[in-house]
């Protein structure tokens, strides 16, 4: 025998779940965020090395041109 006052909660366990649903995926967002502007960051850093590198390399050679 089925018991019909447990399928009385059935719509708000749903909704419970739906939400709950919703919040991870907000949270999975938040961190795939969070670690795109971290390695944005992080390429910035090394493009502007490369570029003080390629600066200092500059002047070394423009250096030993007057010389």
């Amino acid at each position: 025998m089925i018991n019909y006052k447990a399928l009385d909660n059935v719509p708000m366990l749903l909704y419970i779940l739906a939400l709950k649903t919703l919040l991870l995926c907000l949270a999975f967002a938040g961190v795939k965020i969070y670690q795109g502007k971290k390695i944005e960051a992080a390429l910035k850093r090394e493009q502007a090395e490369k570029m003080r590198l390629a600066q200092q390399t500059q002047r070394l050679i423009d250096g030993l041109k007057e010389d």
